[in-house]
């Protein structure tokens, strides 16, 4: 893996865990600056929230980082 892409992975990371979503059976991967975020998405205990809002929510954020071509979501969403 290019070490560009393992920087967006830590950049992708950290901005992920901002949110109040559980990420501990969630993949991600960066591959020339595509981001993949795939496996089972749910709100972290005690915190309800809108799932789909917040993946939107980091899926534009993501979108305006330099160098992220592209966010693709590919997630079974838990309550």
């Amino acid at each position: 893996m290019p070490m560009e892409d393992v920087e967006q992975r830590r950049m992708v990371l950290r901005e992920i865990n901002k949110r109040r979503i559980d990420t501990s059976l969630m993949d991600v991967h960066v591959i020339h600056g595509v981001v993949y975020i795939r496996g089972t998405i749910r709100p972290l205990r005690g915190y309800p929230v809108d799932i789909k809002q917040e993946l939107e929510i980091i899926r534009r954020i993501l979108r305006q980082k330099p160098g992220i071509r592209d966010v693709i979501i590919d997630a079974i969403i838990r309550s």
